[in-house]
């Protein structure tokens, strides 16, 4: 199980579900769909698609999922967060997921463990 990364800010909308998809810029693809993944501060996940996708196609539709108003908000950040793998040619490739449900031992484990 490998791990995804985001900012602090997103955590509360990966929680709630409002955050379904993340564009990630690698030189192959990393994850598949059907993958399970972990992340921090918002638990596990479920990979469900994986897929090229070129930048300059986005739309703003696209960008509703990954926590954006328009895909120039979006460009934007990718710009900040990947300008050195934009101009090394990386490929980006949307990730969309879901969160995983409580398997029923990690269930049992975290209504035994003491509250703080």
């Amino acid at each position: 199980m490998g791990l995804l990364l985001f900012k602090k800010r997103f955590l509360p909308a990966i929680r709630c579900g409002q955050k379904t998809q993340t564009i990630r810029l690698w030189k192959h693809r990393r994850m598949r769909a059907g993958q399970r993944s972990f992340i921090p501060g918002a638990g596990r996940i479920r990979i469900t698609e994986v897929e090229e996708v070129r930048l300059e196609d986005l739309t703003d539709a696209d960008a509703v999922p990954d926590g954006f108003a328009t895909a120039d908000e979006l460009r934007a950040e990718i710009g900040r967060l990947y300008a050195d793998r934009l101009t090394a040619g990386y490929r980006a490739y949307r990730v969309r997921f879901e969160l995983a449900p409580v398997e029923p031992l990690e269930a049992a484990r975290q209504k035994s463990a003491p509250s703080p």
